[in-house]
């Protein structure tokens, strides 16, 4: 009995089934918990809200923390039905190194301080922490976790391309202050100083305040325009072609999906983002 309601929560949490109605309740609520906590920060920035309506915010951060810290507890017990975490212990413990997990026992520990120090101002100052579990949407959101799934295909390309921006960057900026520092000190100083008008000007916005005035600078400044339009259009052509991988691959299984169906075969359910666990004896 004990095991069979372990399972069932597993897949509750993890939204195994995408048919499964209270799955994609549950989901959607803590969801909507994570986007209320986040706009909640957002609002007590402005002193007026903050002074009006910050024993509501209070009020709803208690709550919010009850919630959170019950669906922790409860996927921390259901974590060594994961594959490769039927151990126990050893499989809690990676689910607790896990990155998700890290940041969910990040954000609900503050919390517990005022229970130290009994004090709801603190609260507030804490809740600043909740922006960490947008991080973990993909977990709750079929079109965020469709985004992590892509980038994790594309960490490869994505850091080759990160450590060729940088070293563009860091040559863009050498040339720069090595032409302009001597005539215009003042707007670089330094290798490090001229970088904040490399990056402007290598992603095109420029602000205008700082800009070669030599003949050389001129036409070295030109060129690393050029080049930085090519350079910071490599990222978004790489999550591009991510994209149209990740749906392509999707409309595919649901595609073998309505085949079986429509020749009766057995059909496996087509996972969000993890695998089921094995049946409960």
């Amino acid at each position: 009995m004990v095991q069979r309601l372990k399972r069932r929560i597993y897949e509750i949490l993890e939204a195994t089934d995408p048919e499964d109605a209270l799955g994609r309740l549950v989901n959607f609520f803590i969801m909507a918990l994570i986007v209320l906590n986040v706009a909640a920060v957002v609002l007590e920035s402005e002193a007026s809200i903050a002074g009006r309506y910050g024993p509501l915010f209070d009020a709803f951060g208690i709550v919010s923390i009850i919630a959170f810290t019950a669906e922790y507890a409860l996927r921390l017990w259901v974590s060594d039905l994961e594959p490769g975490r039927s151990d126990p212990v050893g499989g809690r413990v990676r689910f607790a190194l896990s990155p998700l997990a890290i940041i969910d026992l990040a954000v609900i520990l503050p919390y517990y301080l005022p229970v130290v120090f009994p004090d709801l101002r603190f609260l507030r100052g804490v809740r600043v922490f909740w922006l960490f579990r947008l991080l973990g949407m993909g977990r709750y959101s079929e079109s965020m976790g469709t985004l992590e799934r892509v980038i994790r295909a594309k960490k490869e390309e994505l850091t080759v391309t990160f450590f060729a921006i940088v070293f563009f960057l860091t040559f863009a900026s050498s040339i720069i202050y090595f032409l302009e520092h001597d005539v215009q000190p003042e707007n670089f100083p330094s290798i490090p100083a001229t970088m904040w008008w490399g990056l402007l000007t290598l992603t095109t916005i420029g602000y205008g305040d700082v800009y070669p005035v030599t003949i050389l600078g001129k036409i070295a400044g030109s060129l690393i325009i050029i080049l930085g339009v090519g350079m910071f259009a490599l990222p978004t052509g790489i999550l591009a072609s991510g994209f149209v991988e990740e749906i392509q691959g999707r409309a595919k299984l649901r595609a073998e999906k309505s085949e079986k169906m429509r020749m009766g075969e057995g059909v496996e359910r087509l996972p969000r983002s993890k695998k089921e666990p094995p049946e409960a004896p």
